[in-house]
């Protein structure tokens, strides 16, 4: 039976996939340590199975694959541990379906947590790399408003509500939340706070490049534009993931990141309010904070919104795209890389 098992259910764009990145290339190091991290394939099948999500068409890998997981948890001799940012928001049926399926196994709980504005800008890009169509405006508006894709961004957003949800199943004694670190902090700041959450040592896991980067403003609003071409069709989500989301998002545009403006916003006062509220709200919870709450102060992010980017700059990014890739299907025909052509320097006099 495992000592304890743990529960990483962070906010979403809270640094998770960084931290499940470096988790997953120390798995061999963890569980020489006492330290069970699954195959991360595997917790995310897991997770859509207990709280039903709905993937069309759905892998036949799902079905039963929370109870594998908890029997692998479970049997684990020493420390278990999961990290799936879907579990944080979950409703309260399903925290206490999740919690009564470890039996008497002890379960701690770890959320991670950032600024409320860098993660308002970043939440919209992710949704973007999703399939979503909302002009940034909208997407803004419809937050501040709490209405529409809004709600569902307060639902997964809502730091005390989701603290108090998970207290009452398994004790506010057992549940940390890791703030977020701000801009500028060195860079093992966020690993060194969630090892100390969740009580392993950092040094098992070395570290990696970031796991879910930015793209530039205008490559961002040519990803959306697109994704409103593709939404009269029929594409399964597993299709789009591989083809959209990964081959052309990030592999294609990514790869501009670079040349482009940088997507920013200033502080809007109403997010000032709003996460002025957040933070009593957490603070009245007496939740265990590795870190400090000033993290979650809002700050101005450089850059220019999505609706700031020229059309100009949208066409450079598209066109850049598609040289990319006709590049990969000259190679893919040529069947090796395409070499630089040397720079035509003229007639030698």
């Amino acid at each position: 039976m495992a000592e304890r098992v743990v529960l990483h259910v962070g906010l979403l764009k809270t640094g998770t996939s960084y931290l499940q990145k470096r988790l997953m290339d120390g798995r061999k190091t963890l569980a020489a340590n006492d330290v069970l991290f699954p195959v991360w394939r595997h917790q995310v099948d897991a997770v859509i199975d207990v709280l039903g999500i709905r993937r069309q068409p759905r892998p036949t890998a799902i079905d039963g694959a929370w109870e594998r997981m908890v029997d692998r948890l479970c049997g684990w001799q020493g420390t278990s541990l999961m990290s799936m940012e879907f579990l944080g928001p979950a409703r309260d049926p399903y925290v206490e379906k999740v919690v009564r399926s470890f039996g008497s196994t002890p379960v701690e709980v770890v959320i991670t947590a950032r600024d409320l504005n860098r993660v308002i800008l970043a939440m919209w890009q992710e949704r973007a790399k999703n399939s979503a169509t909302e002009p940034w405006p909208t997407y803004l508006k419809a937050i501040e408003e709490d209405s529409g894709v809004g709600s569902r961004f307060w639902r997964q957003q809502r730091l005390a509500v989701l603290v108090e949800r998970w207290a009452a199943r398994v004790g506010i004694e057992n549940v940390t939340v890791v703030t977020v670190p701000p801009r500028g902090a060195p860079t093992e700041t966020l690993w060194n706070r969630f090892c100390e959450a969740v009580r392993i040592d950092p040094t098992l896991c070395a570290a990696v490049t970031p796991a879910n980067e930015s793209l530039g403003a205008a490559s961002a609003e040519v990803l959306r534009r697109v994704n409103e071409d593709l939404a009269g069709w029929e594409i399964p989500w597993e299709s789009y993931s591989k083809v959209v989301k990964s081959g052309f998002a990030k592999h294609v545009l990514g790869a501009a990141r670079e040349e482009e403006r940088a997507l920013g916003m200033a502080v809007p006062d109403w997010v000032v309010s709003r996460a002025a509220s957040m933070r009593r709200n957490v603070e009245a919870t007496g939740v265990r904070i590795v870190g400090t709450l000033d993290d979650l102060s809002p700050v101005a992010v450089e850059g220019v919104t999505p609706d700031q980017v020229a059309v100009e700059e949208q066409l450079d990014a598209a066109v850049r795209a598609l040289g990319r890739l006709l590049r990969r299907e000259l190679e893919r025909d040529l069947g090796n890389p395409l070499e630089p052509r040397e720079p035509d320097i003229g007639p030698v006099e």
